[in-house]
C-alpha cells in the first residue's frame, strides 16, 4: 500500500514546476542530512579519505550539498519517468561529442555514478539514437521494481540485462552495435575486483570497463550528467584512444584517475552516499 501511495505521489510531483521540485529537494535533503546519521557518516568518511587536504568546514559543505543533490535527483524521476518526451527534451540537453554515438560501432559508455544518471538513459532513449543497453539489478520490492523498469523502458528502445544474463549475452549485443552503458565505479565485492587507487586510496574496483571493451572490440566513450537550474546537461566526451590495453589492472587504475577529474568539476553531485571503501586490502582496517 505504501509503495503504491509513494508512486502516486511521485506522479503528482511530476506536474510541479522544476523550481518548486528543486526547492522541495533542498528541504528534504537538509532533513536527511540531519536525521540519517549513519549515511551522513559514510559521506563524511568518503570525503575525508578523498580530500584530506580540505577543512572540516569544506567537507561538511560538500556533504550537505551531496544530500541535497541526491534528493533533488530522486525527485526528478517524477518527470523523467512520467513527463512527456517534449518535457524531457526541454529539460535535458545532450551535448559534447554526440557523434561518437552515431553509426553502429561497438561502444561501451563509461557512465560514473553522478546523481543525475537517469537523465542519461532518458535522453538517449527518448531520441532513439540507437538501442542502448545496461546492466540492471532487480529491487527487493516488486512494486518499486516494476515502477523503475516501466519508467526506464517506456520509450521502447532500451534493453536491461540482469546479472544472470551473463557476459556472452551482453558481449553479443555489444558487438551487434547496441551500446552498453556501464557503471563500474561502485564496490561489488572483492571476488571480482582489483585494488587500484581512487584518490590515492587502494579501492576494490571491478575491471569490467576494460574487460567489456576488449571482449566487444569496442571503443570507450565517457558520458556523465550535470544537474543545472533548468534540468540536466548530459555530456558525451570523445572516445578514449588509449583504452583498453592488455593490462586489466592498469586500465582500471586509469579509469579511476579519469573519474577523479570528472568528480572535481562537481564534487557534490557524485554518489558519496555509497560505501565505496567497504572492501579493504588484506590487513587494512575498516573505515566505516
Amino acid at each position: 500500500m505504501l509503495s503504491h501511495l509513494g508512486i502516486a505521489f511521485m506522479r503528482l510531483l511530476g506536474y510541479l514546476p522544476l523550481t518548486w521540485l528543486r526547492a522541495i529537494g533542498v528541504v528534504l535533503g537538509l532533513l536527511l542530512y540531519v536525521l540519517v546519521v549513519p549515511r551522513r557518516r559514510v559521506v563524511h568518511t568518503n570525503l575525508r579519505l578523498c580530500f584530506p587536504q580540505q577543512s572540516s568546514t569544506s567537507i561538511r559543505r560538500t556533504a550537505i550539498g551531496t544530500f541535497v543533490r541526491f534528493t533533488q535527483a530522486w525527485l526528478d524521476r517524477a518527470w523523467l519517468w512520467h513527463g512527456s518526451p517534449e518535457l524531457i527534451r526541454r529539460r535535458v540537453t545532450l551535448t559534447g561529442a554526440v557523434n561518437e554515438l552515431h553509426g553502429n560501432a561497438p561502444t561501451v559508455m563509461f557512465a560514473p555514478h553522478f546523481v543525475g544518471l537517469d537523465s542519461i538513459w532518458m535522453i538517449l532513449t527518448v531520441d532513439k539514437l540507437r538501442q542502448f543497453t545496461t546492466i540492471y539489478t532487480n529491487q527487493s520490492n516488486p512494486i518499486m521494481d516494476a515502477w523503475i523498469l516501466a519508467g526506464r523502458l517506456r520509450f521502447g528502445n532500451g534493453r536491461l540485462f540482469g546479472r544472470i544474463d551473463g557476459v556472452k549475452t551482453i558481449v553479443a549485443a555489444l558487438r551487434a552495435g547496441e551500446p552498453l552503458i556501464l557503471l563500474p565505479d561502485m564496490s561489488f565485492g572483492v571476488e571480482d575486483s582489483v585494488f587500484v587507487p581512487f584518490y590515492g586510496v587502494p579501492t576494490a574496483t571491478v575491471p569490467s570497463l576494460s574487460r567489456f571493451a576488449r571482449l566487444g572490440r569496442a571503443k570507450v566513450v565517457p558520458i556523465f550528467s550535470r544537474m543545472t537550474r533548468t534540468g540536466y546537461t548530459v555530456e558525451v566526451l570523445p572516445a578514449w584512444t588509449d583504452f583498453p590495453t592488455a593490462d586489466l589492472v592498469a586500465d582500471t587504475a586509469l579509469m579511476n584517475l579519469r573519474l577523479q577529474s570528472y568528480i572535481e568539476t562537481m564534487p557534490d553531485q557524485y554518489f558519496w552516499v555509497h560505501k565505496r571503501f567497504k572492501d579493504r586490502p588484506p590487513g587494512a582496517p575498516p573505515v566505516y
